[in-house]
């Protein structure tokens, strides 16, 4: 009696077991590569991450050690990088990048290394390479052994180890949480708002010292030296004289001193609004502007100020660099944004360098999460955009 094919040796289509074939496809194959990948790799960062912290600790005590502590964990977060996408190809595990470190944003030296080294993706990452030594051994010395002793089980062995390693990178190489990203940007937007103020109160300084403050001075001499005459009584035409540039130098003081109060804050934009200041500001453009202004009701005197100044600066730039026949201005609320568009038909070529005007213009905005955008190819015509958040005005 012949036996049943099921109870026979292996035949032609049934020699393999289905669920151990089924196991093994191309996800399992990925999974295994990427535990073998594991050793080299988790060694690699092993050393890495035990060199910066031994380098980092020993050379604290000098001048070069958080600069190199710093430049280590900048390090630490393109290893990061790598392994994600190492764990994004062979894992399919999908992890965000994390943002990027803010410190191209403004801020002198210091305010970068202290970011640099607070950084918490960076330091996360070392972490991560400290504890995978142990854990890539493990996983690579169990893969390779059960590709010769448990093969039949190494697709749900494997299975269960790479789920192990989606959770580490999920869980220590994905991005900061938001708040730790809102602490970062706002510590480098803090930077930049210290920069600033600085750099208005030179300016400030500058333009008395070198303008009203030496007429002034100019003033006071030429006032005393009418006076000895007077009293000398040499009341003659050499004093008139004296005394009717005195008169001149008085009014030119006067004026340099309003306009040193309107870069610091101008009285119309305090007493009537961003409209009528920018209509003001617009009347001294060596180009003809047009300004629109639709607002339902002021802005607080903060974000009113930044977009008077944001768009006399542009302006200014207009006038000195675009070779423009007309310009306009537009100004309006999108829900709970203020939204400026200022227009010119120049030369165009405008770009957010740094160092340039623009760029300044840029940080700023972004110290009070606003935004600043810059459209001018060649041949024109340039369009720059600028968003601040819209905070209503307590009377």
């Amino acid at each position: 009696m012949t036996a049943p094919a099921s109870a026979a040796g292996p035949t032609e289509g049934s020699d393999r077991l289905p669920p151990v074939r089924f196991a093994f496809d191309r996800h399992t194959w990925k999974e295994i590569a990427h535990l073998l990948l594991n050793l080299p790799v988790s060694v690699f960062g092993f050393v890495y991450a035990y060199t910066v912290v031994f380098t980092g600790g020993l050379l604290s005590l000098t001048v070069i050690g958080l600069p190199v502590l710093a430049v280590s964990l900048l390090g630490a977060r393109q290893l990061g990088k790598l392994e994600r996408k190492r764990t994004r190809a062979l894992l399919g595990v999908h992890v965000e990048e994390p943002t990027p470190l803010p410190i191209s944003r403004g801020g002198g030296p210091m305010q970068r290394l202290w970011l640099a080294l607070k950084d918490p993706v960076g330091w996360r990452t070392l972490l991560y390479d400290f504890i995978r030594l142990p854990w890539g051994v493990l996983t690579f010395c169990t893969v390779l052994t059960s590709l010769f002793v448990l093969w039949p089980v190494l697709p749900f062995l494997a299975r269960g180890l790479a789920n192990v390693d989606r959770a580490m990178v999920r869980g220590l190489l994905s991005p900061s949480d938001e708040l730790e990203r809102r602490i970062a940007e706002l510590e480098s937007d803090r930077g930049v708002v210290v920069d600033t103020a600085a750099a208005d109160l030179r300016r400030i300084e500058r333009d008395l010292h070198d303008g009203a403050q030496a007429r002034l001075v100019a003033l006071a001499m030429g006032l005393g030296l009418a006076k000895e005459k007077l009293l000398e009584g040499q009341a003659d035409d050499a004093v008139a004289e004296m005394v009717a540039e005195a008169h001149g130098e008085v009014k030119l003081a006067l004026q340099e001193l309003r306009d040193l109060a309107r870069g610091i804050h101008p009285a119309v934009l305090t007493d009537r609004g961003l409209d009528a200041a920018l209509s003001s500001v617009a009347s001294r453009c060596t180009v003809p502007v047009k300004v629109t202004a639709d607002l339902p009701a002021r802005p607080a005197p903060a974000i009113e100020g930044i977009a008077y100044f944001t768009v006399s600066e542009l302006l200014q730039n207009i006038s000195k660099h675009s070779g423009a026949r007309s310009a306009s201005v537009d100004v309006w609320r999108a829900e709970d944004r203020l939204l400026i568009q200022v227009r010119d038909d120049g030369r165009g070529g405008a770009r957010l360098e740094a160092g340039s005007g623009m760029r300044g213009l840029a940080d700023r905005l972004g110290a009070v999460d606003g935004l600043f955008v810059v459209d001018s190819p060649a041949g024109g015509p340039t369009v720059v955009t600028a968003e601040l958040p819209w905070r209503d005005r307590k009377e």
